[in-house]
């Protein structure tokens, strides 16, 4: 994605490395109570994965349907790897497949999100976390959640998203059905005092 290739070039957008949290008056009903993780901010729009939804799809069949194991290599994967879970990234080009991960794995293809984590989209990093060589921390998206320029100030503006800095432990822990809650619980708001209209002075 061109964002991804621009932001090695350009000043680092204010929102990369933060969590956008979906405020109760969300309208579009496929974001509601969806925490995103912004992989790349700048002049020409944003890029983001959903954290907190869930695909139908097991990583092992994924696997199999992109022809890096069989069937029987797959039922023979550690637990840790055959309940790794696949997240619902966004509703843009669902059948692309991102991992966000620690910086202690990295690819050529990997881009740098923050100083510790890292994002990659191609299918070595696939093989390498089903061979249990890849990063220490990782989770798996398809599809991702992309915004054109000033779109996201403006849905922040007319109070669609909360932001904050994101935490490594909220982000890569497997507490998914509850991962909305504790984020704003660990920037002191309680879901039943936010407004879901935008203040106009």
């Amino acid at each position: 994605m061109d964002l991804l290739r621009q932001k090695n070039t350009e000043i680092a957008g204010f929102l990369e490395d933060q969590f956008l949290i979906a405020m109760p008056g969300m309208k579009d009903d496929r974001f509601a109570r969806s925490v995103i993780y912004v992989c790349a901010h700048s002049d020409e729009g944003a890029m983001g994965l959903i954290i907190n939804q869930t695909q139908q799809m097991l990583f092992p069949d994924l696997l199999v349907q992109l022809g890096i194991l069989d069937e029987q290599e797959a039922i023979r994967l550690p637990p840790q790897t055959r309940d790794f879970v696949v997240r619902n990234g966004g509703p843009v080009d669902r059948s692309r497949g991102f991992v966000l991960h620690s910086g202690d794995y990295t690819v050529e293809s990997s881009l740098p999100v923050s100083d510790d984590i890292c994002l990659t989209a191609t299918v070595d990093i696939l093989r390498a976390i089903s061979a249990g060589r890849g990063p220490r921390l990782a989770l798996m998206a398809l599809g991702y959640s992309g915004w054109g320029a000033g779109q996201l100030e403006n849905e922040i503006a007319e109070n669609g998203w909360l932001t904050c800095p994101a935490s490594t432990d909220l982000l890569f822990d497997a507490d998914i059905d509850r991962k909305y809650d504790r984020i704003l619980a660990s920037i002191g708001v309680d879901i039943a005092h936010l407004s879901p209209f935008a203040g106009h002075a």
